[in-house]
């Protein structure tokens, strides 16, 4: 995999937690650090449900691309703060339904680059760029984006887990309409963020994590809905993940760490805290 990025900086922040290598450890990966451990275990006692959801959000990964793959055709991706490598990445999973998929992954986190580089050294239909999500410009002009994705062709962006990193002083309708308006007609979005539907019980959610230096905010169904406006949502429509399409026969995850076992299952019963999202189609 070639890369015109050599310079980029590679300092891994050790001192605060980060979303990538946090969301990794509840899939079950081992690349985190203590302070990504006891962040989330900080979390878990007032919002049990992120366990469950960050799961679902995986597991709907599968299914959105294997969708966008086998029934849409597409076969060029996006994949917007990607997180660490694990099983079934986009490009996994989109090469086993169409060989010739190609796929960028873009990632703010310098430990999300080594690890995707090694991963993908000679694959050279798939590479991992260092990129902030809320600058697309230089995200879509980057050589390697350049290299892989025809924007005169329909591509697949995935900004998955990731709607809620995007607070309103970003401004992620903009964020979203930059790669939107580059897109070929006929490109779709894949958006899913966590939403709370008691917006008392959400900011105390946004000030725990965002206070814990990750930039956070949760927002209601109504308010992501605001964001996907002029696009087309794909049966059946923007919803908690769980009922986009289950599969029960898909491919399991990883097992998580003991500390976290006590908190799977958790949105069985609670059900004011989840994974919000769905494909959506520009017209």
């Amino acid at each position: 995999m070639e890369s015109d990025d050599r310079s980029e900086t590679m300092s891994i922040p050790y001192d605060v937690p980060t979303s990538a290598r946090g969301y990794g450890w509840m899939l079950g990966g081992k690349d985190n650090y203590e302070v990504d451990r006891d962040f989330i275990l900080s979390t878990v006692p007032s919002f049990p449900e992120v366990v469950d959801i960050c799961r679902q959000n995986r597991q709907f990964l599968y299914r959105a691309v294997r969708h966008l793959t086998r029934e849409q055709g597409i076969r060029q991706f996006i994949d917007m703060g990607c997180g660490l490598p694990t099983d079934n990445n986009v490009h996994q999973v989109a090469q086993r339904f169409a060989p010739d998929a190609r796929v960028v992954y873009v990632d703010i986190d310098p430990i999300v680059l080594a690890h995707g580089r090694a991963l993908l050294a000679d694959d050279s239909s798939t590479t991992v760029i260092m990129g902030d999500m809320r600058d697309q410009d230089a995200i879509l002009d980057h050589p390697d984006v350049r290299r892989l994705i025809d924007f005169d062709e329909p591509v697949a962006t995935l900004f998955l887990s990731v709607g809620h990193h995007l607070v309103d002083a970003d401004d992620p309708r903009r964020i979203l309409r930059t790669i939107i308006d580059r897109a070929a007609p006929g490109s779709f979005v894949g958006f899913s963020q966590v939403i709370c539907e008691d917006p008392a019980r959400g900011a105390k959610m946004t000030e725990h994590i965002a206070g814990g230096g990750v930039p956070w905010q949760t927002r209601t169904p109504a308010e992501v809905d605001v964001l996907l406006e002029g696009l087309e949502a794909v049966d059946p429509g923007v919803v908690n993940l769980v009922d986009w399409r289950p599969d029960p026969g898909q491919p399991a995850l990883e097992p998580v760490d003991a500390d976290l076992v006590p908190y799977l299952g958790v949105t069985d019963a609670n059900k004011g805290i989840y994974e919000y999202g769905g494909v959506l189609r520009k017209p």
